[in-house]
Order: C-alpha cells, then sequence, then structure tokens
C-alpha cells in the first residue's frame, strides 16, 4: 500500500563538512559500503518525506516520528534565510519499507540502501530497507551528512552523489546501565537510549537490581521495592512499560536483568525470608520454596512488559558461605546429598527453567558456564565478563555468547581509553565459521557504583561509539590502526555535544575534562 507523508521542516544542521570531493566519509559508524561525489546539494527548508512504493504503513508512527526526531537533533536553532535561487536543492526523501511488520524481533533486518543524487528536479533521497528498522538506521546515516552552510545561511549536503549500502555486523549490539547502584530518572534512560541510536545500538541491557537496592514495583510481590534506597527512587511496572516502548520505537530492545542468586540482599528487606539469615543475607535462600515462587512472580510480571527475546539471570559472583554456615540451609544440603557448588548449580538451573515456562531464553554471566556448563539449559546465552578464551569454550560446546570483557568494554573503568574499546575483537581466535555465528555479538557495561544522573553520558561517550563500530562495521571496514579513525570519532563526539550529550573529549581516558582552550575536535 502506497502511502504519502509531508512533513514541513527546518533542517539547519551541524558545522562540518562529511566528505570532499569523494573523499574523506565522516560517518560513524562506518558503513559496509559507501561511495560519494563532488557536488554539493543544499536541502530544502520544506523537506519532505513519502513512503511511495512501501508496504509499511506506519500505523505506530514510527517512521513519521524518527524523521521528526532526526530534524530535532540536527536543527542547532540556525535560522534558514537564505536564497535558494539557482542552487541544487534536495526535495525530500523517500523511504522504501518492503515488510509491513514493525514487531521488534531479536534479529531483525536492520540494513538498508541508501541514495542521494546530485541532479533532477525535483531531488529526492532514496531509501530502502526490508523493515522499518533498517530504515531509522539510514535517516541517522542522513543525519550525519548535513551541516549548515554559515556562508549562505541554508542546510547544506556535500560530496554528492551518495551511494551507501549498509547492514549490522552482528545482531547484538548492546550497552549496561545500572539503576542499582545509583538510581537513573527514566528521563535519563530515554536521554541514553536515544543516545544509543545516533552509533546504531541496539540493546539496552537494564541491570535493574542489585543488592544495594531493589527499585522496581513488582505486582506479584509489591514488598521487594520496600528494597530502594528511597520512596521516590523507584520505577512502577508502568515506568518500565513506557521505557521499553519509548525504546522499541527507535529500535532498541530492553534486556530486563534480576542478578541471582547472588547481588541480592535488597530482596530480603521486604521479604526477610529470602535471606539465609537475618546476619547472613546473601545469596538468596536456596532451601527455601517461596525463593523460587518471587523469581516466578517476578519473571511473570516481566513478561507482560519486557518483550525481547532473553531475560538475564545474573548469576556472577556468587559467595555461598552463608549456605554453609546457616543450620536450616546446611540441613538441606545434607539433605539433599548436595554441597554449596551443587547448590549453586540448582539454583541457576531451577530459575532458567523458570524463566523459559515464561517464554525466555537466558542470558547468564560466565561463571555459571565457568562451574557448569554441561548442565545449562540448551538456551543459554553465556555473558563473557572475566576471562580471555571463555567465549571460544563457550562456541566449542554449542552455547551462544556476547562479549563484555571487562579490560576492554568496562566504561566505569576510568583508564580504559576508547582506543581499546575500538581494537576490542569480539570474534577473537574463533576461526570456525558456525562457531562465529553463535557470537551474537557485545555489548559495552556502564556500572553505577561511581556514576548516577549527574555524569552518565560523558562516562558512557565518546568510548562506547568506538565499541559499537567495531560491533556494526564489517572486520575489513575496521581500521588495524586507530589513529586513522582519531578525527572521524573526534567529529562523532563533537556531534553528540552539539545533539546535547555530554560526550566527553577523546584525550586521556573516560570522563575527562577538556585540556585546554581549543576545538571541539581537537579536544
Amino acid at each position: 500500500m502506497a502511502m504519502a507523508m509531508r512533513l514541513i521542516l527546518l533542517l539547519p544542521v551541524i558545522g562540518c563538512a562529511t566528505a570532499a570531493g569523494g573523499g574523506r566519509v565522516d560517518l560513524w559508524p562506518m558503513p559496509a559500503s559507501v561511495s560519494s561525489g563532488d557536488k554539493a546539494l543544499y536541502v530544502a527548508k520544506d523537506l519532505k518525506m513519502s513512503a511511495v512504493g512501501s508496504k509499511y504503513a506506519d500505523g505506530k508512527t514510527i517512521l513519521v516520528e524518527a524523521f521528526q526526531r532526526i530534524v530535532s537533533v540536527i536543527q542547532m536553532d540556525h535560522a534558514i534565510v537564505g536564497s535558494y535561487d539557482r542552487l541544487p536543492v534536495l526535495t525530500g526523501v523517500n523511504v522504501v519499507v518492503h515488510s509491513p511488520d514493525d514487531e521488534l524481533k531479536f534479529g531483525v533486518d536492520e540494513s538498508y540502501n541508501l541514495s542521494i543524487p546530485a541532479t533532477g528536479s525535483p531531488m529526492y533521497a532514496q531509501i530502502e530497507a526490508q523493515t522499518v528498522f533498517g530504515a531509522l538506521h539510514a535517516l541517522e546515516t542522513i543525519s550525519q551528512l548535513c551541516y549548515f552552510d554559515f556562508v549562505l545561511s541554508i542546510t547544506r549536503l556535500d560530496s554528492a552523489p551518495w551511494t551507501i549500502m549498509d547492514m549490522p555486523r552482528f545482531p547484538y549490539r548492546g550497552l549496561l546501565i545500572d539503576t542499582a547502584r545509583h538510581y537513573l530518572p527514566v528521563p535519563v534512560i530515554k536521554s541514553v537510549i536515544d543516545s544509543m541510536t545516533y552509533s546504531k545500538l541496539n540493546v539496552l541491557h537494564w541491570h535493574i537490581v542489585d543488592e544495594q537496592s531493589f527499585p522496581i514495583e513488582i505486582h506479584s510481590y509489591p514488598e521487594l521495592s520496600n528494597g530502594a534506597y528511597s520512596y521516590s527512587e523507584k520505577y512502577t511496572i508502568s515506568d518500565a512499560l513506557d521505557i521499553v516502548q519509548y525504546a522499541e520505537k527507535r529500535g532498541v530492545n530492553v534486556l530486563a536483568e534480576i542478578d541471582i542468586p547472588g547481588h541480592a540482599r535488597s530482596w530480603g528487606v521486604g521479604y526477610p525470608s529470602l535471606w539465609p539469615s537475618a546476619s547472613c543475607q546473601q545469596p538468596l535462600d536456596v532451601s527455601n520454596d517461596f525463593t523460587f515462587k518471587v523469581i516466578d512472580g517476578i519473571l511473570s510480571d516481566f513478561s507482560k512488559v519486557f518483550k525481547f527475546k532473553f531475560v538475564h539471570l545474573g548469576g556472577d559472583e556468587v559467595d555461598t558461605s552463608c549456605w554453609a554456615t546457616t543450620p536450616h540451609i546446611k540441613s538441606w544440603l545434607v539433605q539433599h546429598g548436595m554441597n554449596e557448588s551443587d547448590a549453586y548449580r540448582y539454583f541457576v538451573v531451577r530459575a532458567q527453567k523458570i524463566a523459559i515456562s515464561h517464554g525466555y531464553d537466558i542470558i547468564n554471566w560466565e561463571e555459571t558456564f565457568n562451574n557448569f556448563g554441561d548442565k545449562l539449559d540448551r538456551k543459554t546465552v553465556v555473558h563473557n565478563w572475566l576471562g580471555r578464551g571463555v567465549a571460544e569454550k563457550a562456541v566449542s560446546a554449542g552455547l551462544r555468547c556476547i562479549v563484555s570483557n571487562a579490560d576492554k568494554w568496562y566504561l566505569d573503568h576510568l583508564d580504559a581509553t576508547w582506543e581499546g574499546f575500538y581494537m576490542n575483537e569480539p570474534l577473537a581466535n574463533i576461526y570456525n565459521p558456525e562457531q562465529q555465528k553463535l557470537i551474537l555479538g557485545g555489548e559495552v557495561c556502564m556500572w553505577g557504583e561511581r556514576i548516577d544522573a549527574s555524569d552518565i553520558q560523558q562516562t558512557i561517550w565518546p568510548r562506547a561509539a568506538a565499541a559499537a563500530e567495531r560491533l556494526w562495521t564489517p572486520v575489513e571496514k575496521l581500521a588495524k590502526n586507530v589513529t586513522t579513525v582519531t578525527a572521524r570519532l573526534a567529529r562523532f563526539r563533537c556531534l553528540l555535544n552539539e545533539r546535547g550529550v555530554a560526550a566527553a573529549p577523546l584525550a586521556g581516558y573516560g570522563r575527562a575534562a577538556p585540556l585546554e582552550p581549543g576545538s571541539c575536535m581537537r579536544q
């Protein structure tokens, strides 16, 4: 069904040409295939968007809203007052989406083709994508090609004609945020989601609860949120649904995590029987059936909100000493012929079965695989964060894997440089093509012990963008020497600043201050 849309837009953009005479391409992440020319175009003040030939009806207004958002992030309040007389004008953008389906599923086709002509009247850019989510990426790419011409006082697009064919290297390109160590208000989470789309990340891993706080309300067990830091530092289930829907309209999946059985002291504030004892408060009591009823209740409530294929069940850093020293648990272990290691395995496997009953595949931190990999459900995804070599072992065992090795992709490590983020290769030492397919992708992790709403964005960016190109761009297009991408990433960091994202300078380590007066692109 053909659909016509018309938006009258002001499109003043940013102040740096993206390619001169078919030369340097200032796009981030770098597309799979790109060619450009040497002609300058000028973007019409009343740029139109149409969908002639598209099968996508945009009933959820995903495409219309994305078009409006792209304008808002590039419109730097410049007044478009120049004359278009005798200038080559880009009149509009035609978007053709081949699939009418707009459900955001894992592995959805995110590819797109983009062509921008250098001649014609009227002159339209053409986006062709299998799904609306590929079209969203194409719109972001267009936004990075435009800038404001201060001489003519109109928006300019250099180096036409453009032909770009693009698709992601990995289906999972994630960013973890942690709302248990410090509460992040809903508008802050939404701002992070918006910033993710600029570098084409597509999974927000929401580490919701931990030992310090339980900030989300659970209808099945309402006293759990008594473990929040304060009355106001909570999320309702409606808040969670709002975040999920906000992310979905931007092509971002939300992965919910409850980290069990360790990292769970906060659960017992509302339900003390979940603790082994009042003086020994984690891991969760493995001997108590109520523990697993609560987990079932949480995952039942989650299944109505978090529609992503996966749920994250944690499983890391489990100190079982409370189980060994609490009399009633020690007695239960003896009765069931288990030691503490057996009980750890029993807990994880039982929790996995509960998650599967609610329709989820499971992600667990790597300790579960390291300790009893052969007992994990075959739907398990191993989340590698500790050791080198774990990803290779996981895929050799036929399990899927996500890479987040802490020495390279932990954003809370302020001494980790963007160069290290860029050069970290998820497929390192994995050569079998079938095993390579089991690496779903990777994730950068913004653990929250030392960040909150005041500094989260400057700690995430631009280092997360360096990893984003590693996860999006074909390996043969990736730089072998990071010095060749420094200027392009610096320009992207400035673009983030111009869009209201407090991305830190490239120079120095994470969250560094500018070194001295000077251009944004030299910081």
